[in-house]
């Protein structure tokens, strides 16, 4: 790269990062891939870690940074690498989720499952009812808050309310599409990180692995005119979701139950999905050798894919700021 001029660097790392992408196999391999770009003596380095989703969620990207952060402040210092001990194995973890699938713990479950899937369902209105909904026709809209506007999101609005940032993001969420929709109800997927405190002996906080859960909430706006009020009430319907959602999957997928497995595929699919990732500061310590690069990590998905909901809502915080896509 050090050999390209510097205007042309931009597209060639777009470029490889594109074909780097492309390049993961789930079937046969590679699920993972690397490389390096220098871009002369006067500049930064890039690196790029390319990994397939399956192996790898948002948590353990952070797990996977901080081991090589670690690594290189040791190399760097003529030290042994040591890294900090790993967790529960994501094999261990397996076995007891499946265990935990036909207990009757997980059973008292349904009832509240079961209760989603006797509700009306407004559909979202659409232009093209019979078009294909692949990724080569979505579009992506960004916005993002100021650092200060950020800072008051997830400090101050939160103490006023006695409340996480989920509530106030989807309580803004279910305002929007209730003006949109003329309901009052909608029905979301919802998206956690899946590593639910379910078993004493399980300790998943350096596990590296995908544990991500998705599960479908169901949210009334009260029919008030007092935005608190309707901060509380989406705040009290989210803590009624049992174990943060995760018996849901474990249900639906790994039950053995015939007769449950098919109540719940048959359930109404929300059309929306919302997802907050959390803070994602990696690098912005001074001393840290690792940075956030701007450049294009390539395309993450086949324009082929198949969409499994009209609108995909996904935000983080990264580098102090809250940005929506």
């Amino acid at each position: 790269m050090s050999a390209i001029l510097e205007a042309e660097q931009k597209a060639a790392i777009a470029s490889a990062a594109d074909s780097l992408q492309t390049s993961l196999n789930l079937s046969s391999g590679p699920i993972m891939r690397v490389a390096f770009f220098s871009l002369g003596t006067k500049k930064a380095s890039r690196l790029l870690i390319v990994i397939h989703h399956l192996a790898v969620d948002g948590v353990s990207w952070r797990i996977l940074l901080e081991d090589l952060e670690t690594a290189y402040q040791q190399i760097s210092r003529g030290e042994k690498i040591q890294l900090r001990p790993k967790t529960t194995s994501f094999k261990h973890w397996a076995e007891k989720l499946n265990s935990y699938a036909s207990s009757d713990i997980a059973n008292k479950e349904l009832t509240y499952w079961q209760g989603i899937s006797r509700a009306e369902i407004t559909h979202l209105p659409v232009d093209y009812a019979l078009g294909a909904n692949t990724l080569a026709s979505a579009r992506i809209v960004s916005m993002s808050l100021s650092a200060e506007e950020t800072r008051t999101l997830l400090q101050e609005v939160p103490k006023v309310y006695k409340t996480q940032i989920n509530d106030i993001l989807l309580t803004a969420l279910v305002q929007t599409l209730s003006k949109w929709t003329g309901s009052s109800s909608v029905l979301l997927h919802l998206e956690g990180h899946g590593r639910e405190d379910l078993f004493e002996d399980v300790d998943l906080s350096r596990t590296v692995g995908w544990f991500t859960t998705i599960f479908p909430v169901l949210l009334e706006l009260k029919a008030t005119n007092n935005l608190g009020d309707a901060i509380k009430s989406i705040k009290k319907q989210l803590r009624a979701v049992p174990n943060r959602g995760i018996g849901y999957g474990v249900l639906r997928y790994l039950s053995g139950d015939a007769e449950i497995t098919s109540q719940l595929s048959a359930m109404p699919q929300p059309e929306v999905s919302f997802n907050y990732l959390g803070q994602f500061d990696w690098g912005m310590q001074e001393d840290s050798f690792l940075k956030l690069a701007p450049e294009s990590m390539g395309a993450e998905h086949s324009q082929q894919e198949t969409c499994n909901h009209l609108l995909d809502i996904n935000g983080l915080v990264v580098e102090s700021q809250f940005k929506l896509d």
